[in-house]
């Protein structure tokens, strides 16, 4: 996609032309983005209404189209308390909800210098904690969970690696940061923990009935804590949104994973 530069804000005109004057800063394709499935010049049946999958390279303004596709949005009525914008970094966040919400006071035509707030915009683990930290008692948590970022999840799983004496063994076991990318993995992939060292590990695939046993002993460890990892927080997201616990279902999230993986929840062992 061709690179345009954005002009100055303005108030002037309605906002149908202030939205127009936008939306011409856009390309074809950009443009094509923005007005999917509400585009104004095309009847309600026309409007296709499937999903759309945007893939872009570096530099091809995504973040300026998902800007404008807000502000259209809501522009045409949609409540901006019930828009959700995800992605993956703490700063990409930022300039996600920065460069949205000028968009957005530039097609309201808002006289105000602070850009309007979008409160469901930010990273996929910090939406997925503010959720399940609301509803924490629903889906079976404390409302005082803590969260564990890679290192403490490191320092967790070299503890419970030290008190089953895996670290003082005759052959040398895998490292915590490798037993972490193996849990990891092995969660993320919903794959069974052999199938993981085979086609990841395969170094470590001798230790497999002894990385059960950690794997466990960690979530043991979790639990006890009232801790949560980065994957438990997309798991317990995920497992939760697939039930109705959102509203009055008050059942500890069942694992989205086989039940041959030998998980029963999103804290279970691999």
């Amino acid at each position: 996609m061709q690179r345009l530069a954005t002009p100055p804000p303005t108030a002037a005109g309605s906002q149908a032309e202030r939205l127009a004057e936008a939306l011409a800063t856009l390309n074809e394709a950009q443009r094509a983005a923005v007005l999917h499935g509400v585009d104004a010049a095309l009847d309600p049946g026309q409007q296709d209404p499937r999903p759309l999958l945007v893939i872009a390279g570096a530099g091809s303004d995504k973040t300026s189209t998902l800007a404008h596709r807000v502000a259209h949005l809501i522009a045409g009525g949609a409540d901006p308390q019930r828009l959700l914008l995800l992605t993956f970094s703490r700063r990409a966040a930022q300039e996600m909800e920065r460069r949205a919400g000028q968009v957005l006071q530039r097609v309201l035509g808002l006289a105000s210098q602070t850009p309007p707030a979008l409160p469901w915009a930010g990273t996929f683990h910090g939406i997925g904690a503010r959720l399940l930290r609301a509803y924490a008692a629903q889906i079976g948590l404390s409302e005082n969970f803590t969260i564990h970022d890679r290192g403490d999840a490191e320092d967790l799983m070299g503890l419970v690696r030290h008190d089953l004496g895996l670290s003082s063994s005759t052959r040398r076991f895998p490292q915590k940061g490798t037993c972490l990318s193996i849990y990891s993995r092995t969660v993320n992939t919903c794959a069974p923990l052999a199938e993981v060292l085979k086609e990841a590990f395969p170094w470590c695939a001798e230790w497999e009935a002894e990385l059960k046993r950690l794997f466990g002993a960690y979530v043991e460890a979790k639990q006890q804590q009232q801790v949560l990892d980065y994957d438990d927080l997309l798991l317990y997201w995920s497992a939760s949104a697939s039930t109705t616990c959102w509203s009055t279902n008050t059942r500890t999230p069942t694992c989205c994973r086989p039940r041959s993986c030998g998980r029963s929840s999103p804290m279970a062992a691999a």
